[in-house]
């Protein structure tokens, strides 16, 4: 007459030890039984009887053994506790995992969970200032981050780096003198997303990524400025302390939508025409390509910018009231500086000139005087799609620092 202990499942596993793998076995089949269900587990790995019971302990489940006359290959049977389950009261999604259902105010306990994951109860919260969607969100994130992954360059082959040209020492030398201008541009563009991107909550993760792959291009940028800086020489050219201010003011500015404002709406978005212009007027096939490649990287963070606080405005009615005072706290904060390095405004001439004669110098200098107007007209196009009247917009457009970005 049999003794062992009745069950209502079986589990055979060969081999299998403890050792190799065997508990996943036994986890899945206990997962197919309600708390008290019974799993006779069998098998002929000599350290089954030694492995299975510290394992069960572990987990909240009980091992009954059978008599020596019924052990045959049958090891234990295994009696599920609640262990499991009791862990996982409580639990709840971090919201729905697609990015249409995003909570507006996701939880600190949500923290660094997944985005749509079963959350386990209780631990620390983890606090992200950013934690509102109409703080920091755009519907256009995902589309745009994805867009931006598979549009990434390697500076190495997309550059005709060995490319020959030679350019007479003073023509090289402007074109010197502007990439140094545009390294210290990028420089500040790295940064100002930097010090945003770990304040975000995860659950807005495609701006986070979105932000990330800006910061790849703005290094990216200062990569191909800087080589195409040294490609003839040893020495970059000047900085001015104007310049270095202006670009500082972005740095400082702590509020996610007035920096993304000053920098993606205002300054990237006067930058994309620069480097249009010099594309235009680049003396050389490096330096067109590099600013080529860097332009259509602009123009992805103007559209998220624009995207961003055009949603805001919608939510926010003072949300234009912030952005006129910024411009004007940046522009009073500016005053006393030169604006724009000389040094860089005539480097725009000499290579939009395209040589020295008088005339020539005469259409350069009108030509820089033309991207000026056509930066001023942009940046009052941007301020009109926000909402300001294009008298206003006119206004605010000439307040903005004469150092482009």
């Amino acid at each position: 007459m049999s003794t062992a202990p009745p069950a209502d499942a079986q589990l055979h596993l060969g081999g299998l030890g403890f050792g190799q793998g065997a508990h996943l076995l036994v986890q899945r089949a206990l997962a197919g039984l309600a708390p008290g269900g019974r799993l006779a587990v069998s098998g002929h790995d000599p350290a089954l009887a030694v492995h299975l019971p510290p394992w069960c302990r572990q987990r909240g489940h009980r091992v009954e053994w059978p008599a020596p006359a019924d052990r045959s290959d049958l090891v234990a049977v295994v009696v599920r506790g609640s262990a499991v389950d009791d862990r996982w009261f409580g639990a709840e999604r971090a919201g729905p995992a697609l990015p249409s259902g995003l909570h507006s105010n996701p939880p600190p306990r949500w923290g660094l969970g997944a985005r749509g994951a079963l959350l386990e109860a209780g631990g620390t919260e983890s606090r992200f200032d950013l934690d509102e969607r109409d703080l920091v969100w755009a519907d256009v994130a995902p589309k745009l981050y994805a867009q931006a992954a598979a549009r990434q360059w390697d500076p190495e082959t997309a550059v005709p780096w060995d490319d020959a040209f030679a350019l007479p020492p003073d023509v090289e030398a402007a074109v010197v003198q502007v990439m140094t201008y545009l390294v210290e541009n990028e420089q500040a563009a790295l940064v100002v997303p930097a010090r945003f991107v770990g304040r975000i909550h995860p659950h807005f993760r495609e701006v986070m990524q979105l932000l990330a792959v800006q910061m790849a291009d703005e290094a990216r940028h200062m990569e191909v400025f800087s080589r195409r800086a040294l490609l003839r020489g040893a020495e970059l050219g000047t900085s001015s302390v104007g310049g270095r201010q202006s670009l500082f003011t972005l740095v400082a500015e702590s509020d996610f939508a007035l920096a993304s404002f000053l920098l993606s709406v205002l300054g990237e978005g006067s930058f994309v025409d620069l480097l249009s212009f010099l594309e235009q007027h680049a003396p050389d096939p490096v330096t067109r390509r590099i600013c080529w490649l860097a332009m259509q990287d602009e123009r992805r963070h103007v559209v998220f910018g624009m995207a961003h606080l055009e949603h805001q405005a919608t939510v926010d009615p003072l949300l234009r009231d912030r952005l006129r005072a910024a411009i004007h706290r940046r522009h009073d904060a500016l005053v006393d500086t030169a604006g724009l390095n000389a040094d860089v405004f005539d480097a725009l001439v000499v290579l939009a000139a395209g040589g020295w004669g008088p005339d020539e110098i005469a259409a350069g200098f009108g030509r820089v005087r033309a991207l000026q107007a056509a930066m001023d007209q942009g940046r009052q196009r941007r301020l009109v799609r926000l909402g300001f009247r294009p008298d206003e917009a006119a206004a605010l457009s000439v307040l903005h620092t004469r150092n482009f970005m």
